[in-house]
């Protein structure tokens, strides 16, 4: 397997993971208080702020596991026992629908700027848990075991800061795009979503186990 092909792997399951369309209504409440200027920010935010995480996880995610006696496998699988709990609601179409904004009182525009700063919800709950969490980095550390040398480890870290990228999109589109995405749309979006995400948590549980089971019948 190519590091490319690595990479691209990479990036489709965060992809998957994160599920844009989703994102959006979870961020729509967040981002409505602030202008347009504190809305880009906190995308700018965002993308500086995954990266990191996704980066962290590349690089460094295997030892700090080995530090703490917890195998790639291990997690591997837990990520995918996660993902399933997360996916098949999505792909039954059984999630609680987000609850709608209520009408402004006053629709002509505030010229005002809002009191809160941008900054206290950009790391909580927007990066956490809202874009990121422990799946992510599950998907980051099993991905660097794969890749092995620096040099597969150097697309892997494009494949993150091209997600990154996406998160931030995301978050700055989503006062935008979610005014025009019907409510029948969105659900049908959202069980495509989550067929492709149970997919992908078969097949972490499948190679976390395998690597388990391999791991105990070798020591």
């Amino acid at each position: 397997m190519s590091f490319p092909y690595e990479a691209l792997v990479l990036f489709l399951a965060l992809f998957a993971l994160y599920s844009p369309v989703a994102a959006l209504s979870s961020y729509l409440p967040i981002v409505r208080p602030f202008t347009h200027p504190q809305q880009l920010r906190l995308a700018l935010g965002l993308v500086v702020n995954v990266a990191v995480f996704v980066l962290l996880a590349i690089w460094v995610g295997e030892p700090l596991l080995e530090l703490l006696g917890i195998s790639t496998a291990a997690l591997t699988a837990t990520g995918g026992i996660a993902l399933i709990l997360a996916s098949v609601p999505l792909m039954r179409g059984t999630t609680d629908p987000a609850p709608a904004p209520a009408p402004s009182p006053d629709p002509s525009p505030d010229p005002s700027p809002p009191a809160s700063d941008p900054g206290s919800v950009l790391f909580t709950p927007i990066t956490f848990p809202l874009t990121v969490g422990g799946t992510t980095f599950a998907f980051g550390v099993a991905a660097s075991a794969d890749a092995g040398s620096v040099s597969g480890r150097a697309w892997l870290s494009v494949a993150a800061i091209a997600y990154a990228i996406v998160t931030g999109v995301t978050l700055y589109l989503s006062g935008h795009v979610e005014r025009r995405i019907s409510p029948a749309a969105a659900a049908i979006l959202d069980r495509v979503a989550g067929i492709l995400l149970t997919s992908i948590a078969v097949v972490l549980l499948a190679n976390g186990f395998t690597d388990l089971v391999r791991a105990a019948w070798e020591s």
